[in-house]
């Protein structure tokens, strides 16, 4: 199709007939539509202005990076620590941690012979016990409470969960 631009000083061209006139807000009121303006330029419509904002929050921060800016907070001591759990994608760890003194007032995990046993048991099983061991250990340290639960980022999942139900039945975290 031939552009319908008006070289200067030539007046417009007619609409070819295969094609109606362009309709505008005019001409539904008995107003003929004109594409040219009064200085017989060519008319450029106005649209509006549109204008994109992101929303307050929109992004969600990662995980891990919201629980490193967490740890600044965290201080365990050796009367109240730090409970730590960490979730590869077959075990569980978990210590109980003194953040003034920098050390670890205890250690468990699912690869310990303690914990599996000589028959295997399945993670979310094994996820349990460490719970249970965690619990045993508060009591032979003479821990009554913990300042913080850490997850590390992680969401809690079957095996975590497994984890938090001993040590929410003794008190540790609320539920």
């Amino acid at each position: 199709m031939a552009s319908l631009r008006a070289a200067p000083g030539m007046p417009f061209p007619a609409w070819p007939a295969c094609c109606p006139p362009p309709s505008s807000p005019g001409s539904a009121r008995g107003v003929p539509f004109s594409p040219l303006d009064s200085a017989g330029h060519l008319r450029r419509r106005a649209y509006p202005r549109i204008q994109a904002t992101a929303r307050h929050g929109a992004r969600k921060e990662n995980p891990k990076v919201r629980n490193r800016r967490l740890q600044r907070k965290f201080n365990g001591t050796a009367t109240k620590p730090r409970l730590s759990v960490f979730c590869s994608n077959r075990q569980l760890y978990a210590m109980l941690v003194d953040d003034h003194n920098r050390e670890i007032l205890f250690y468990c995990s699912t690869l310990q012979k303690a914990i599996c046993g000589d028959s295997p048991c399945s993670a979310v099983e094994a996820a349990g016990r460490v719970g249970e061991e965690v619990i045993r250990a508060c009591k032979e340290l003479d821990i009554s409470e913990i300042s913080s639960y850490d997850r590390n980022g992680f969401a809690r999942g079957e095996r975590m969960m497994a984890f938090e139900v001993p040590v929410s039945q003794y008190g540790f975290l609320p539920r």
